[in-house]
């Protein structure tokens, strides 16, 4: 597998991703934010989208702060979900990011598997939350115990799926993930 970054936003990149594969997909023919992906030379599609491409991330620089880089959008292929590849392209890619310059990573999840995902590529709550009831994490942040736990307390309070009641029963008083390595 390939980690690469495919253009900064001021590159203008664009993907073709399978709608029917990719949630997001019509986010990431934009050219107004930078992209990341993973490929699998091994994966092949029709022609009619971008070959081999098995997760994604878009990202753009905050407009008031330029240290500051928001990812907007991770997608993994549904038939690769829960791989690992979202965690690990998210620590690649805020890798790169801090090469470039940005001091400070943000994203905004509205679910409590994207923000345990987000916790193992090395975020931390912040205790914000969007207009959209989307949680902000950020990168370096505070990964106690304490934080974790009252990001995934605004979860419970909200009306949740068998699934996500499971997943955050499952959590109870736990330590935040480790964070994973970058690939390289």
């Amino acid at each position: 597998m390939e980690y690469a970054v495919d253009g900064w936003p001021a590159d203008e990149p664009t993907l073709r991703l399978d709608y029917r594969e990719f949630a997001y997909a019509g986010k990431f023919v934009m050219s107004s934010t930078g992209k990341a992906v993973v490929r699998d030379a091994r994966e092949e599609t029709d022609g009619k989208w971008d070959d081999g491409i098995i997760a994604a991330i878009a990202f753009n620089e905050d407009r008031t702060d330029p240290d500051t880089l928001w990812f907007r959008y991770i997608t993994v292929r549904a038939d690769r979900r829960r791989d690992g590849l979202g965690p690990r392209l998210a620590t690649f890619t805020a890798e790169r990011a801090r090469d470039r310059g940005y001091d400070r990573l943000r994203i905004a999840v509205n679910n409590p598997f994207a923000y345990e995902a987000l916790h193992k590529a090395g975020f931390g709550y912040t205790g914000r939350e969007t207009g959209l009831a989307e949680l902000v994490l950020e990168r370096p942040g505070d990964r106690s115990t304490a934080t974790y736990q009252s990001g995934l307390d605004v979860y419970r309070g909200r009306d949740l799926t068998e699934g996500e009641e499971r997943f955050l029963e499952a959590r109870s008083d736990a330590d935040p993930p480790s964070v994973i390595a970058a690939p390289e």
